[in-house]
């Protein structure tokens, strides 16, 4: 157990702290060849954990090489650039539309998507319009926040969710039905909460007269019109996928890459180019460190969880939820949702609680926002920001995480109830 937990504290350090720029999947992969060297994973394990992530590492990559190829054809700018003219030059309109925005692109595209798309462009209008540095931060919270509080309708808006939903057999429509609430909301909460902490930094009025048309940035009318026909027969093709048990990666990838086709064809993109800036890192990180916390269940701390999870299951319905959400989301925020989201699901497994598989969803999923380290939305997040030159430190982002996240996450447990 010592052993376990030390590799996987010493790999954890290193992805947070990133010396001289070692990558974090690098540093997953590393820990995952330390963990099987000293014994505490075996051969057979790695494909054990190869079968419980393949779906979801293959649907992340197919969803993000959609987005990248969006973003290209200025999908993404030309939406944060039409909220920015709907709000009609109200600083309060702004903010709230900025949120919906981060809740659409976060259930359509994948936390980390909305985190490494729409963060640097939100931030370059956010400069256009001449915002002073509070408020710039208040939107770019507001923004970072709301990856990770809407990414619960769809199973492909969270990694997590696609690993907890093969793990326990859940298609794309049983979740739907179940986490279509919890996001409707986690959204309007989150709106509420945000809105009553950083009212002070939103402006009453913002030039929008600044701003370029949305039109503007559009590369090409003919395939931007096309994309949204695509994302929609897409959507259709993950409810036809589970009527059949094909598998989610099959649509989500499969989808990615004809797409990407498309524009190559309109000579829009460089195929290369998209290939090339996918973020294969945050793969690696994800198999890498799946593999070092599976070191943590053959240790037998998966034993320890199930234990506290049982008497929880015993308890009236409400307090099983909101003991096992709160649970994974302090897991999460310690150790990073990834790692919990497995460890739990291991958990779970003969539990046999639908509602408390759900609440753990939901915890790994909005948990995580107590900490900088907490989800790889956030880690990613933090990381653009730095490259354009915001730098957010610990403690500033951990008091903001800890006002926020408690009380969101409370309310949207009990929409489980």
């Amino acid at each position: 157990m010592l052993l376990a937990i030390s590799i996987f504290l010493i790999t954890l350090i290193f992805i947070i702290w990133q010396p001289r720029g070692l990558q974090i999947g690098t540093t997953s992969v590393i820990g995952a060849f330390v963990a099987y060297l000293l014994g505490v994973v075996s051969y057979n394990d790695f494909f054990i954990v190869f079968d419980i992530v393949w779906d979801a590492t293959f649907a992340f990559i197919g969803i993000i090489i959609f987005s990248l190829v969006l973003d290209e054809i200025g999908f993404f700018e030309w939406a944060a650039l039409k909220m920015a003219k709907f709000s009609n030059g109200s600083g309060l309109k702004m903010f709230v539309y900025t949120i919906l925005l981060g809740a659409l692109v976060s259930a359509l595209f994948a936390n980390d998507g909305a985190a490494l798309i729409l963060t640097p462009i939100l931030l370059a209008k956010m400069r256009i319009l001449k915002l002073n540095v509070k408020t710039i931060l208040a939107f770019l919270l507001a923004g970072g926040f709301i990856s990770d509080s809407a990414s619960l309708p769809f199973v492909f808006s969270n990694l997590t969710n696609i690993v907890t939903a093969n793990y326990f057999g859940i298609g794309f429509s049983e979740y739907l039905s179940h986490m279509l609430l919890p996001f409707v909301v986690s959204v309007i909460i989150t709106i509420i909460v945000l809105v009553l902490l950083l009212r002070n930094d939103i402006p009453k009025r913002v030039d929008i007269e600044l701003l370029s048309s949305a039109n503007s940035v559009i590369k090409n009318k003919t395939l931007f019109y096309f994309s949204w026909v695509f994302l929609a027969l897409l959507l259709v093709g993950y409810f036809i996928g589970d009527h059949y048990g094909i598998p989610i990666s099959v649509f989500a990838l499969g989808g990615g890459l004809i797409f990407l086709l498309i524009a190559t064809l309109f000579k829009t993109v460089e195929p290369v180019a998209i290939i090339k800036n996918a973020p294969w890192q945050v793969v690696w990180f994800s198999l890498g460190l799946y593999i070092v916390v599976y070191g943590l269940k053959n240790a037998g701390l998966t034993d320890y969880l199930t234990t506290v999870l049982l008497s929880l299951s015993r308890q009236e319905e409400t307090i099983a939820i909101v003991g096992t959400g709160f649970l994974s989301a302090i897991l999460s925020a310690l150790m990073n949702n990834m790692p919990t989201i497995m460890i739990m699901d291991i958990a779970l497994k003969d539990i046999g609680n639908d509602a408390m598989i759900y609440a753990n969803i939901i915890g790994c999923n909005l948990g995580p926002k107590m900490t900088p380290f907490g989800s790889l939305a956030t880690l990613l997040w933090l990381h653009t920001l730095n490259q354009k030159g915001v730098k957010i430190d610990f403690w500033e982002y951990t008091k903001f995480g800890l006002i926020v996240t408690p009380p969101v996450l409370l309310v949207v447990l009990l929409s489980l109830v």
